[in-house]
This record gives C-alpha cells, sequence and structure tokens, in this order.
C-alpha cells in the first residue's frame, strides 16, 4: 500500500461522492473526516473506520479487529475505529457503503456526546 498521504489521496477520490470528505495528518498518520467530524483513521498504511452498534457486526464478520497501538505500558485498543477490509480499496462502490455507515455512526456519536459548557468570561 501507499503512504499515508498517497493513501489519503486515493481515498478522497473514491469518497468524493460522499460529499464534503477531507484528511487531516494527525499521530503519524491522518484523519478522514466529513464535514467536521471524524470517521476514519489511517495509520501503518491502513484504513480505520469508526465503528459502533450500528456497523460493528461487518467488521466482525470480515474478521477485522479494532485498532491498536503501543504505548509504554502495553498495548492500547482503540475500539471505536476497526479496520476496513484491504479488498475494499479495491470496490469503490463497496467502500463508499462502508465509510457512509462509517459517517452515520460517527455523527451519532457527536450528538451523543455532551456539550461542554464555557465558563463565564469575567
Amino acid at each position: 500500500m501507499a503512504r499515508p498521504d498517497k493513501l489519503a489521496e486515493y481515498l478522497l477520490e473514491l469518497l468524493a461522492p460522499l460529499g464534503p470528505v477531507s484528511a487531516r495528518r494527525m499521530f503519524g498518520g491522518a484523519g478522514l473526516f466529513h464535514g467536521g467530524t471524524m470517521f476514519g483513521l489511517l495509520a501503518r498504511e491502513e484504513v480505520f473506520f469508526k465503528v459502533g452498534d450500528a456497523n460493528r457486526a461487518d467488521y466482525e464478520a470480515a474478521g477485522e479487529a479494532p485498532f491498536t497501538y503501543p504505548t509504554k505500558d502495553g498495548t492500547h485498543t482503540l475500539t471505536s475505529y476497526w479496520r476496513c477490509p484491504p479488498e475494499l480499496l479495491d470496490d469503490a462502490d463497496e467502500l463508499r457503503d462502508w465509510a457512509r455507515k462509517a459517517v452515520a455512526v460517527a455523527l451519532a456519536a457527536a450528538k451523543a456526546k455532551p456539550k461542554r459548557s464555557r465558563a463565564p468570561r469575567s
């Protein structure tokens, strides 16, 4: 697979029909955003999409797993992002379906998150 910049460019081209999709560098990889909501992660030349109750079974059925990374205290698992089956990168329609579901999960999670209130200025 290509380096994250090339992978991001490729994904942005494939996902363009979904609307305002962008990629931003972060933590040695890149985040995939729809509008301002993150729905994907590019790391180690792999694609990870946002997962929730609505789409987790798809990833489990495909034999995929959550995103993990090493820390000084051992491996940390980020259960909200799972690896996208690599064969989807060769099937634009199917990739868009999985991405569409990831965007829906990310938007629902953002809606459910309580808003922070700002302290009044003095």
